[in-house]
């Protein structure tokens, strides 16, 4: 029972508040000092940053101010800062939408500037510090794909820089969305990178990442080694005092001592933290620690303390206005009544758990409505400004050439023909690269829509019909659920022109579990990945379905006995490669059963996912390609094999 607390420490770091003061003094007296717009609007900027840890609206007052200024004279790099400061004062504010607005904008004029000075380390350092803002928005959000896109890349302009501290702190972000997914083994990895640095640099907030590993050992069932980092945290937050982090860490070691089955220690530490908490009127953490205090008196059957417990929870959370606390605490209240005999009390406190449910799961339906529109939202604004900096550019090499051609007029008419071929040029180049283009852009759609195929679903359709028809209501059930996710899936990311590697395996596990429902458990197969391979590698979507789909319906399915299919991802220095292997009949027999059926769109999906490697190689200047060949044994064949060779790409790129 503890409720989920994210520290982002990127901005939300304990420091102490005088020093701040101090340095807020010393750069408003500098302001008071200076006539140039350069040096007012780093002023600005600076103050604004300096806010965050302590008042989000003056962060925002400041970072307002340092964009008005800086917009008069277009100082892109401080409009850029501005815009940053001032999401990063909407996110503490809880307003995302302005958040990712402002984000938009940073990340538009960063990148703008980074195409003009490519080697300033104060550009790269904008576009990392945007990407990783926004990845704060989507974690927020509950959007853990898009935030982990940000984040990495994010860690990726860090890293460039050499920017140890500000890297590590996007590992531990890193780390916290792969806690949120439940993937502790990947959250460890980054949380013991995020460590190593900050140990290296003697980091004040290592404790946070210190406690952040112990709960994942914890978690895992791994006692001896969380406590060892539950000692190391404690170690660290008594160098570095940190009242929320002191709290939070007598909760996570009270819970650890109630594992370990040393009431009394657990006991004592829960009481330590109401203290800490009590220092800096934390009432939520204070809620929590009660929860922990009321559950722990209520499964050891002493009903005085765990109703004098709960109803502090309660009391904390009616006063914060924490739904997911009121909802832990009516529920364990109407647990203890019951538990007692009290059925009156029981019941009216479960009326009120329901009554609490019901309101968060309207709240729940709410934001996820709100958060589908700011992704909306933000997709679209982020076109548009995409949109409009190509417009921008391209007005800018639209005047450049009106004032060389009118350079050209005043000079002899030789080199005015030269300049007339030279645009003749341009635009038969710009037309061919259009055709390609559109080209390309129809191929692909083409491909894409072929990869539904119309026979498939109403198979499948058809088996869900079956299967409840033979009152197989499990099976149906299951079999719908494969169907509708794989559906979701391949609507979701048939719009992308890459996808993650590990979404393109699920889809492909999706569509296999299917189709071995449909034929009733026919084949077997397995999906294996190098683990070499990075978690940002990408690759086409729905560029593999075609074959494993040949692979069942010509290859294994004919078979009298069940096949075996295996799909297997490697990488080499510059290729990813594909390979799949089925059992079945072979080419050359697959080929005579097709003769009387009439599959022609099978043909053409082959013929344009030759064309999509084609592009693939042109657009890349790598090679695609795909070998198919029929496997044989002592002149008895044995199988098909397919090679599918694609350049190294990633999410970002």
């Amino acid at each position: 029972m503890r409720l989920p607390i994210i520290l982002f420490v990127l901005f939300l770091c304990f420091i102490n508040l005088r020093a701040q003061d101090k340095i807020i003094d010393s750069l408003a007296y500098k302001l008071t000092k200076t006539s140039n717009n350069l040096e007012k609007a780093k002023l600005y900027n600076a103050i604004s940053n300096q806010y965050k840890y302590s008042d989000p609206n003056k962060m925002l007052e400041f970072g307002n101010q340092a964009l008005k200024i800086s917009e008069e004279t277009q100082l892109k790099p401080e409009i850029g800062s501005a815009y940053l400061n001032i999401g990063t004062a909407h996110i503490i504010l809880g307003d995302y939408q302005k958040a990712m607005d402002n984000f938009v904008w940073a990340k538009s004029i960063f990148e703008e500037l980074q195409k003009t000075s490519q080697t300033k380390d104060e550009i790269q350092q904008g576009i990392a510090r945007t990407y990783g803002s926004m990845g704060i928005v989507f974690s927020e959000q509950s959007n853990y794909a898009k935030a982990l896109q940000y984040y990495l890349e994010a860690a990726k302009g860090y890293e460039k820089l050499n920017d140890q501290v500000q890297a590590s702190k996007i590992y531990n972000n890193i780390g916290v969305v792969y806690r949120a997914q439940n993937e502790a083994d990947k959250a460890l990895e980054f949380f013991l990178k995020a460590l190593e640095i900050q140990k290296e640099k003697k980091d004040p907030n290592k404790g946070i990442i210190q406690t952040n590993i112990a709960n994942i050992y914890f978690k895992k069932s791994m006692l001896d080694e969380a406590f060892q980092y539950y000692t190391a945290a404690k170690s660290s937050i008594d160098e570095n005092p940190n009242p929320r982090a002191l709290g939070e860490w007598y909760n996570n070691i009270g819970a650890y001592y109630e594992a370990r089955e040393y009431p009394e220690m657990a006991i004592e530490n829960w009481q330590k933290a109401i203290v800490s908490f009590e220092e800096i009127n934390d009432k939520f953490g204070l809620a929590d620690t009660y929860l922990h205090l009321a559950e722990f008196h209520n499964n050891n059957n002493n009903k005085v303390e765990a109703l004098n417990a709960i109803n502090n929870a309660l009391s904390l959370a009616m006063e914060t206005n924490v739904l997911e606390q009121r909802v832990v605490a009516e529920k364990l209240l109407s647990d203890i009544y019951s538990k007692n005999g009290n059925t009156e009390q029981a019941l009216f406190h479960f009326k009120k758990y329901s009554t609490a449910k019901d309101s968060l799961y309207a709240k729940n339906d709410v934001r996820k409505a709100v958060e589908a529109t700011m992704n909306y939202n933000f997709e679209k604004k982020e076109l548009l400004q995409k949109e409009e900096n190509q417009k921008r550019e391209l007005l800018l090499k639209e005047e450049a050439k009106s004032n060389n051609l009118k350079l050209l007029f005043g000079a002899l008419i030789a080199l005015l023909l030269f300049g007339i071929g030279f645009l003749i040029y341009n635009r038969s180049q710009l037309k061919k690269t259009l055709t390609l283009q559109k080209e390309l852009a129809e191929y692909e759609q083409k491909a894409l829509h072929l990869q539904m195929n119309p026979h498939f679903v109403f198979n499948c359709l058809g088996s869900i019909s079956s299967f409840i028809v033979q009152n197989g209501t499990d099976s149906a059930i299951k079999y719908l659920s494969k169907f509708s996710k794989l559906m979701r899936l391949t609507l979701e990311y048939s719009k992308e022109s890459l996808i993650p590697i590990d979404k393109e395996i699920e889809s492909l596990q999706n569509y296999l579990e299917l189709e071995q429902l449909r034929f009733n458990n026919k084949f077997n197969f397995s999906i294996t990945k190098d683990p070499n391979i990075e978690d940002d590698l990408a690759l086409p979507p729905l560029l593999i379905q075609p074959f494993i789909e040949n692979a069942i319906i010509h290859g294994v399915i004919p078979k009298k006995e069940n096949g075996n299919i295996s799909i297997e991802f490697s990488v080499t220095n510059s290729s990813l490669h594909c390979t799949i292997v089925d059992d079945g009949v072979g080419i050359n027999q697959s080929r005579k059963n097709k003769k009387n059926l009439v599959l022609a769109h099978k043909s053409m999906a082959l013929g344009i996912i030759k064309k999509r490697l084609e592009m693939i190689t042109e657009t890349t200047t790598k090679e695609a390609n795909i070998e198919i060949e029929e496997m044989k044994k002592d002149e008895e064949i044995t199988g098909t094999k397919i090679k599918l060779k694609l350049p190294l790409q990633y999410i970002g790129n």
